[in-house]
């Protein structure tokens, strides 16, 4: 009589136990599968485009490198500052390119004037990154002393 009695309390005892059900389960795994992607979604994104400001900043570097070694020169030097629209040598980091634009300007510094005489010329070098985004800048060289 003892051990039908101990199988009754014993089962009672595991009746009396919370867990959870099948339902409860199928309701956490469908929220969870609705949540985990909205939380996971903007930090894939945020990855992804985290190469961005690397190649941006690559980019004007390779720009600011190619305009110190322009800008080194005075006006009258050639050929290096001699009108024109340069490619070579490549740039010194793959999958990048470069190119820079040397032209006479008026005094507004904008209005491209085909004499020599203004006594400006602009140079503009713009880099393009791998993504065939392109960052430009540009200086101006004067011929007064």
């Amino acid at each position: 009589m003892t051990h039908g009695h101990g199988t009754r309390t014993r089962s009672r005892y595991f009746m009396n136990k919370k867990g959870f059900t099948l339902i409860e389960i199928i309701v956490l795994i469908v929220m969870a599968g609705i949540i985990i992607p909205a939380i996971v979604v903007p930090f894939a994104t945020g990855i992804r485009g985290s190469k961005k400001p690397e190649m941006v900043t690559t980019a004007m570097y390779l720009a600011h490198q190619k305009m110190e070694e322009l800008m080194k020169f005075n006006y009258c030097r050639a050929p290096d500052l001699t009108p024109g629209t340069y490619i070579l040598p490549a740039p010194p980091i793959a999958n990048y390119s470069w190119q820079w634009v040397i032209s006479y300007v008026d005094n507004d510094l904008s209005t491209l004037v085909a004499s020599p005489g203004v006594g400006y010329k602009r140079i503009i070098v713009r880099v393009t990154d791998p993504e065939s985004n392109t960052y430009e800048i540009y200086a101006v060289v004067t011929n007064f002393q």
